[in-house]
């Protein structure tokens, strides 16, 4: 097994994430506890998120995130990126285009895959 970081530096590696991620119990908390100071992506096809989507969710395909299409958000919005799940890359993909655009970005860690994990239900199209 490969040697592990020193504490101090694992600690801060993983605050860090923090930072960029959440997860899906603190975004169903946040959707339903009234105004929850984010836009919750969902990156996948529009196929897909038909089948299933979080409540609440703008479907809005990662390489759709574009300048042009953006330009009626504020830049100090704050989106939350997801996709299938652990998986899959997408909500990333989305979250370093709207990064690179200069909005402020986290990723739901586990995506519908996660969601669904926790027991929560999904809405369809």
């Amino acid at each position: 097994m490969p040697n592990a970081a020193p504490p101090e530096i694992a600690a801060a590696h993983f605050e860090s994430e923090f930072t960029f991620e959440t997860d899906c119990w603190d975004t169903h908390e946040a959707l339903h506890g009234g105004a929850p100071g984010f836009i919750l992506l969902d990156v996948r096809s529009p196929a897909l998120f038909d089948k299933g989507h979080v409540p609440g969710a703008v479907n809005l395909p990662h390489g759709k995130i574009i300048a042009s299409r953006m330009s009626d958000y504020s830049k100090s919005t704050l989106f939350v990126t997801y996709c299938g799940g652990p998986h899959c890359n997408g909500a990333a993909r989305a979250a370093l285009r709207l990064a690179r655009l200069g909005f402020p970005v986290k990723l739901m860690a586990g995506g519908v895959t996660g969601w669904a994990d926790e027991g929560f239900e999904l809405e369809r199209s």
